[in-house]
């Protein structure tokens, strides 16, 4: 008799096994939450709805995309820590967020860098020094000798405290040896008090611009990378002209809550990577001047954290700190 129960006890627990491993290896079984943490018609969001759409066909299951945007990123990054670590809640977010706003605020209710599991990047892309038409500056040279004979006149947009934004703009300070002062806005604000005038220049990511470029209503003086970028190829890296040290891209990618079992980050990430490697998705990508950024889990992880190392000085040399 024992030995029969104990048959029938091991049976069972083999049973649960296998339909546990069964429920994992067919994931997802139902649609995907996708948790933007900016507002619809932002870079984040532009990005997330290409690739949510492109990962839907991949994984056979919606990916449904939902903003919930505030506190610099934050209210994103708290919703998805709270959610199961199942892989069916992800975070469509940026380096503010998670790279910058750990050292920025002083009482983080969520830390990014311990609480969330980095999934997979998505895209680079650089921030560009544009000026209203109306500004008599062309080049990043007239815009320094511009500032230098108006000290503390010209104003600088961004998109909050402690942005990459903002953050470019203290950086762009102190390595052309210029007093300039910041205004921060809420979201898109900053760009249309810049196209109106009354702030004299602004560091923005490529995507928020590009229209405005072309249509000739902002003048872009600088690409803030390391190389000039394809969708602009005539104008120079903030080294090219004159002005080194000032290399502020943004990045975007992927999270969800800390300990997603990793067959399914794995599925997740082969999503992305797919959905980013189609010929169609880099072509959208480019023209609105982001580069497609394929990494591992492992290797997303690290250049996190890599990243935060980067801009924690940056925070501590302008002086930003929110409470």
């Amino acid at each position: 008799m024992h030995t029969i129960i104990r048959r029938v006890a091991v049976g069972t627990l083999l049973c649960c096994a296998a339909t546990a491993a069964l429920a994992q290896g067919s994931f997802p079984t139902k649609p995907i939450r996708m948790v933007v943490a900016f507002t619809a018609g932002g870079t984040t969001d532009i990005l997330a709805r290409e690739v949510a759409a492109e990962m839907s066909l991949t994984l056979g299951q919606s990916v449904v995309v939902e903003n919930r945007p505030g506190a610099g990123g934050n209210i994103g990054t708290e919703i998805v820590s709270r959610t199961e670590p199942d892989g069916y809640t992800l975070l469509a977010t940026s380096v503010g967020p998670i790279a910058i706003n750990p050292s920025l605020y002083s009482k983080l209710k969520v830390n990014p860098l311990t609480e969330l599991t980095p999934v997979a990047p998505m895209a680079d892309v650089p921030n560009v020094l544009v000026v209203p038409t109306s500004l008599p500056v062309k080049s990043v040279k007239e815009l320094v000798a511009y500032a230098k004979a108006h000290p503390n006149t010209l104003n600088f947009s961004s998109t909050g405290v402690g942005t990459a934004a903002h953050l470019s703009g203290v950086l762009f300070n102190e390595r052309a040896g210029v007093q300039t002062t910041h205004v921060p806005y809420k979201g898109a604000d900053a760009l249309n008090d810049l196209l109106a005038g009354r702030v004299q220049f602004m560091f923005a990511t490529l995507p928020s611009v590009i229209s405005h470029i072309r249509g000739g209503t902002l003048r872009v003086l600088a690409v803030a990378s390391k190389q000039r970028t394809g969708t602009l190829p005539d104008v120079p890296t903030m080294a090219e002209a004159g002005v080194s040290g000032v290399e502020t891209g943004a990045w975007f990618g992927l999270f969800a809550a800390k300990g997603v079992p990793k067959d399914v980050l794995a599925k997740l990430n082969g999503a992305v990577v797919t959905a980013l490697g189609k010929a169609e998705v880099k072509s959208k990508l480019a023209q609105q001047g982001a580069d497609a950024m394929r990494l591992s889990p492992d290797a997303f992880s690290k250049f996190v954290l890599s990243e935060n190392q980067r801009w924690k000085p940056v925070v501590v040399s302008s002086g930003a700190r929110i409470d």
